[in-house]
């Protein structure tokens, strides 16, 4: 028997609901219609009050309510076909006539327009020139590197307008947050005097414009993009703030066997990494004079030469390494030294650095950085495409531009002269006699180079020739014989033309014009250095295209130089277009746009070479 309080739990224990599963005893449910089915039935119970709508005295208001119903039923059902009916190729069609009628209404200047900004878009989706372990962690520096320099305190006083009165009495053009002043002499940006001292005998007694603005930009630990004409003394500019940051790092703690360096400067080419290196060992072994500074330790790295050659580099620490990508590349590899403390790092021509097949290398070369260094790029003709890139990847980077890039030295008079290719061998006889030696004669074709010094020597001229198939070797003998005066003529490819500096040159010869008109500005620029002036001849015919010469000729009429008949009669097509002017981004040509840019299209016929080289070896 149960106990009672469990009974008592369930008497008061509610009973179990009682569901009515048969339809018709549950008044409560209701069945589901479809969508389509109430819809009818709404659309028939409407129709009813249409027909009782005369006898009750109602207006057309319901009528009009269900005509607008069934409008909507039939275009929503006819919609509903199409969607079913309609494919890709529809669309695409759709698409293809809506974008073709857009532009039948648009002008050719504003569908050229369009075009180039979708290339030069194109272009700027490459990575950045920064490590891949920047690039891995997402690490990103959003201050400039902290240095010891401070300009003279009069200077840092002057106010805003004084600064800008400066710039323009040099026709200096800076961008950026918080530039630097300029300073107008050696001494105020506080260079050591054993430097100065040396300056001054090589006739170098103030700062150039790009010197003025760019060594206190450097000095400031800025990254940087410095464009100035040929001949106006950029390697200065970037040299001596990498001089003096190692020579800072030597005197808090001297650098041990196996450290270093603390500064790395890149060329594109051996004859520039070399000429500069020269430079490195003369500005520091003037230090050296100086009883308070320390020995700095410089390397050269370009192929071609044994490194052996320099081990006595490696006895110590490494202060500066002056160096072309590749060999710089196998050093760090075969861990010769590292960049665990380098702080400075320079690209000279660096548009040339980037565009010519370099830029992997460079991208390899920043993946041995481990910490923030201080970015410098300088050339002499720096498009906009790279100026956009270089920001992308340069921490509040200062521009710092004497000129506009591209530009030819105003120091220099252009002759620009139709010669018939057959006739050409005789006429640069003639041209070399308008002044006395020394000459450099430009061909961009190695064959037509060893012609040209072949047939000088034939006619009792001391000539020398020099271009990339050259063995190294060879290659420094042409330079070294050319600079001493033992040889009058120096026959080059576009490798001779790219910052090498030569004293007292007096006349340049372009016997066959490049493609590129940015290749025609450096070689011109091989001569009027220093501000000293010089000429520069060039040989043009039926051979050299259209566009090149209308380059030619807008880069005349900005110098103010004499444009030949035959150049003038040449038209811009963009003019009958309407389109606006405006210089290629890719190469700073005046005569063309992206679209039609040699250089453009020599980047991607490169790239598509690669890429068949690439397929070729995966099979």
């Amino acid at each position: 028997m149960e106990p009672s309080h469990k009974r008592r739990r369930l008497l008061q224990r509610s009973s179990s609901p009682q569901y009515k599963l048969d339809d018709g005893e549950n008044d409560d449910y209701e069945p589901y219609v479809p969508v389509a089915q109430r819809r009818q039935e709404k659309l028939a119970k409407l129709s009813s009050w249409t027909k009782t709508s005369d006898k009750r005295g109602l207006t057309s208001t319901s009528v009009d309510r269900t005509d607008q119903l069934q409008g909507e039923d039939e275009e929503e059902a006819r919609k509903e076909k199409l969607r079913k009916d309609r494919t890709l190729l529809a669309e695409a069609q759709e698409v293809h006539l809506k974008k073709a009628a857009e532009d039948a209404m648009k002008t050719e200047a504003e569908k050229q327009e369009e075009q180039d900004a979708e290339i030069l878009a194109a272009i700027a989706t490459r990575r950045k020139l920064a490590s891949d372990l920047e690039l891995a962690k997402g690490i990103q520096y959003t201050e400039s590197l902290k240095t010891s320099w401070r300009p003279p305190k009069y200077i840092g006083e002057k106010i805003p307008e004084q600064l800008v009165r400066i710039r323009e009495k040099y026709h200096i053009v800076v961008e950026g947050e918080d530039v630097p002043p300029p300073i107008e002499s050696f001494a105020d940006m506080k260079i050591p005097s054993s430097i100065i001292q040396h300056l001054r005998k090589n006739k170098i007694i103030k700062p150039t414009p790009i010197q003025i603005q760019g060594i206190p930009t450097a000095f400031s630990g800025r990254d940087m993009i410095g464009i100035a004409f040929t001949g106006s003394g950029k390697t200065l500019a970037f040299c001596l703030p990498a001089i003096m940051m190692a020579l800072e790092e030597e005197t808090k703690l001297p650098l041990a066997r196996g450290e270093g360096p603390v500064g790395v400067i890149l060329c594109p080419s051996r004859e520039l990494a070399t000429q500069t290196f020269e430079n490195v060992k003369a500005w520091t072994g003037a230090l050296v004079k100086d009883s308070h500074c320390p020995p700095l330790n410089s390397l050269l790295c370009i192929g071609g030469i044994s490194m052996s050659e320099q081990s006595h580099a490696f006895t110590t620490g490494i202060h500066l390494v002056v160096a072309t990508p590749g060999r710089l590349i196998d050093m760090l590899e075969k861990k010769r030294f590292t960049f665990n403390n380098c702080k400075y790092l320079c690209m000279d021509e660096a548009d040339r650095m980037i565009d010519l097949g370099f830029e992997e290398d460079v991208r390899n070369i920043m993946s041995f950085f481990k910490r923030q260094r201080q970015t410098l790029l300088f050339s002499a003709t720096m498009p906009r495409k790279i100026q956009d890139f270089a920001r992308q990847s340069l921490v509040k980077p200062v521009l710092v531009n004497v000129g506009r890039a591209g530009a030819a030295n105003l120091d220099v008079l252009q002759v620009v002269e139709y010669v018939k290719q057959e006739a050409k061998m005789v006429y640069l006889l003639e041209c070399l006699q308008k002044t006395p030696p020394p000459v450099i004669i430009f061909s961009d074709n190695k064959n037509e180079v060893d012609d040209i010094q072949e047939y000088l020597l034939l006619k009792g001229v001391e000539a020398v020739a020099i271009h990339g198939s050259k063995t190294q070797e060879e290659r420094q003998y042409a330079i070294r014989s050319f600079k001493s005066g033992a040889k009058d003529v120096m026959v080059a490819s576009g490798v001779a033309s790219k910052g090498l500096d030569f004293s007292d040159i007096q006349h340049v010869i372009i016997f066959s014009m490049p493609k590129e008109i940015e290749d025609y500005v450096h070689q011109i620029g091989r001569t009027g250095r220093s501000g000293k002036t010089g000429i520069a001849t060039t040989f043009v015919n039926m051979s050299t295209q259209d566009q090149t010469l209308l380059d030619l000729k807008y880069l005349l009429m900005e110098a103010g130089q004499k444009v030949p008949a035959f150049l003038e009669k040449i038209e811009d097509p963009r003019v009958a277009q309407g389109s606006t002017l405006k210089g290629c981004p890719v190469c700073g040509g005046l005569g063309h746009g992206i679209s039609n840019c040699p250089k453009q299209e020599e980047a991607q016929r490169r790239q598509i070479a690669s890429h068949r080289v690439q397929d070729m070896g995966n099979y």
